[in-house]
């Protein structure tokens, strides 16, 4: 071809010559040979717009689903520590309780060591989605571009606020000083709250889109932000950061625990490690309610999407997700459980038979919840099992036996509360008596209530079940939490202290459940950030934008799940390397500065675990 080329060439020039044009060939031959050229060179539009890159061999959806996944969890945690550090701020501030500050200010040099790693996995997200999806990504931006500009602008804002708390929180510990950095801290929980919510429109829209009407790009980004499962995803991720940042403090508390030289230290994360259990659990007994209901707000927008979720390819996630959530009720009363044990002298005896009913009831429940549907079986298995279902314990895997044993393990982990706060205290009102057997009476009706609806939701229509079966079991759970723990404080306010709380004595097996939990709701969030995006299918956006990518199919459960055990083994990397970095400061302070073991329950609430009696320190016992 070059040769035929090069021939055609030379005789265009010979020609040329022939007519007395030999520099004008000249010009001509140099014009075509430099062809090549002009084609990289000119501004030509390419045939088609590039819709996809790709990672050879690695995958550009691999490499999106680890680092989005990274960047969620780093972004759970930082959203959700500020809410309980400003709480414990404000008690210290108005109670006049010291520690508390110190807490505080513990919970927030955690969140300044996340931070800006946090903002590096956002960047470093943007960027690839940006090189990786460029037409989804044009498409989105066509849509939220307005809404891009205000969270860039909220994020300048809480990082001027936060270096502001931190940065000042020594500073401002007096007066009108003091007031002002309680109003930063407040001040970084509400634009944390809009840079949570502006991005979920984002990711909600891709699941539940709405018909965008023509009108300005600020009335198009408003409508597409108001699409059905906004506001289910924006308070289920609300709990799920207080969740996640609770159990992660719990879980820096327990190693703290573990490698305490002094006393000093041990009471001090001993204490730490029970709030940050209390807050963790504290989101936990709220999660289901939020879940159930973004899965209820997913089945009125698409049946098929819900059916996908619950009963289709994905329904064996939430077998997975009953075990890891299960493990997490078992954990977090084990905690409680050890705290009667070691914490109270002399409550082990009193409370052990009850701890073994609890017990029971968790591994019966938990039990039930990991029953599965349908089995996965040969053609002769199913034969023996009449189908697909197994005919004893095949009624156990439908939602309403689910539901109701969820409620049931909610019930429990409250009660467990409800016991540790009450040990070592004893009643001296007069109407004593009559509250505790209301209190139990209202226990005992609830849990009959939540059985009674859940078996009769076997022989109702499934939309009657869910919009009213489950949800009265879940008012009733509610209830019972509004109403028995007014009343125990009520109790508890003349309540005399039998046995005062004694901190740095719970065993290692206390930190290693700390840490424990943390995993555990690690990998539960890596589980349903897989089955919410899952739950597409084949469609970047719904029903709008389909992925017409090498990877437009569901990978195998299998397969995601070692993904999410990388993501959860990535992100417990970079939260050892964030405890790290956070004590090295603690490492060069002298041994003075660290509060006396007296100093440490005193004036503690109830609520902490500590009795009245502690308020007085003539009155402690060493």
């Amino acid at each position: 071809m070059q040769q035929d080329q090069g021939g055609w060439i030379q005789r265009l020039l010979r020609s040329s010559s022939e007519h007395g044009g030999a520099l004008l060939g000249l010009v001509i031959a140099a014009g075509l040979l430099g062809l090549p050229a002009l084609v990289f060179g000119a501004d030509v539009a390419p045939a088609a717009p590039t819709e996809y890159r790709d990672i050879p061999y690695v995958g550009s959806r691999n490499v999106i689903w680890v680092i989005a996944q990274l960047h969620l969890l780093l972004a759970g945690f930082v959203l959700g520590v500020p809410m309980f550090a400003w709480v414990c701020e404000v008690v210290a501030w108005r109670g006049g309780e010291k520690r508390y500050d110190k807490l505080a200010k513990e919970f927030t040099k955690l969140l300044t060591s996340a931070y800006s790693t946090t903002a590096l996995f956002g960047g470093i997200l943007l960027f690839l989605l940006i090189a990786f999806y460029p037409k989804l990504m044009n498409y989105l931006t066509d849509i939220f571009f307005p809404s891009f500009i205000v969270y860039c602008i909220l994020f300048l804002v809480e990082t001027a606020t936060l270096y502001l708390y931190w940065y000042g929180w020594d500073a401002m510990q007096f007066g009108g000083k003091k007031t002002f950095h309680i109003f930063l801290g407040f001040m970084l929980n509400f634009f944390a709250f809009f840079i949570m919510i502006i991005p979920n429109s984002w990711a909600t829209f891709q699941s539940s889109p709405v018909v965008i009407a023509e009108g300005t790009d600020m009335a198009r980004a408003w409508a597409a932000t108001w699409n059905p499962t906004w506001w289910p995803v924006n308070i289920h991720r609300i709990i799920a950061n207080v969740v996640l940042g609770g159990y992660i403090c719990g879980a820096y508390a327990g190693i703290r625990y573990l490698s305490a030289k002094t006393p000093e230290e041990r009471d001090h994360y001993d204490w730490m490690g029970y709030v940050g259990n209390f807050i963790g659990v504290f989101g936990l007994l709220a999660l289901p309610f939020a879940g159930y209901w973004l899965m209820r707000e997913i089945y009125q927008y698409n049946q098929q999407m819900g059916i996908t979720l619950m009963g289709g390819f994905l329904s064996w996630l939430f077998i997975l997700q009953a075990m890891l959530i299960g493990v997490l009720f078992l954990g977090s009363n084990y905690y409680f459980w050890l705290g009667i044990t070691y914490r109270i002298p002399g409550s082990a005896l009193k409370y052990r038979r009850p701890m073994l009913a609890m017990l029971v009831v968790l591994l019966l429940c938990l039990a039930v919840w990991m029953t599965p549907h349908s089995l996965v079986a040969s053609l002769e298995e199913a034969a023996k099992m009449g189908g697909s279902h197994h005919p004893l314990l095949g009624v156990l895997g439908v939602m309403s036996a689910k539901m109701t044993v969820s409620n049931l393990m909610i019930l429990v982990t409250f009660m467990s509360f409800i016991m540790y706060w009450r040990a070592g205290k004893q009643d001296t009102a007069g109407w004593a008596k009559i509250a505790k057997a209301i209190m139990g009476a209202i226990l005992v009706l609830a849990g009959i209530a939540v059985i009674i609806l859940g078996v009769w939701g076997y022989f109702v229509p499934a939309i009657i079940r869910i919009n009213y079966f489950s949800t009265s079991q879940v008012l009733i759970v509610i209830g019972v939490m509004l109403t028995i723990t007014p009343l125990t404080a009520l109790l508890l306010k003349s309540a005399k202290t039998t046995t005062e709380m004694v901190w740095g004595k719970m065993p290692p097996r206390a930190g290693y459940s700390l840490v424990l939990n943390a995993v555990m709701v690690i990998l539960l969030m890596t589980l349903m950030g897989y089955a919410r995006s899952s739950s597409r299918v084949h469609w970047h956006v719904y029903g709008v934008v389909r992925d017409t990518s090498q990877y437009a199919f569901s990978p195998a459960l299998g397969y995601a799940s070692g993904i999410m055990a990388l993501c959860t083994f990535f992100f417990c990397m970079i939260v050892a390397f964030i405890f790290w970095v956070a004590t090295m400061g603690d490492k060069a302070k002298v041994a003075t500065t660290s509060p006396s073991k007296g100093e440490l329950p005193h004036g503690m609430p109830a609520m902490a675990g500590a009795s009245s009696a502690l308020d007085k320190p003539e009155e402690r016992k060493f």
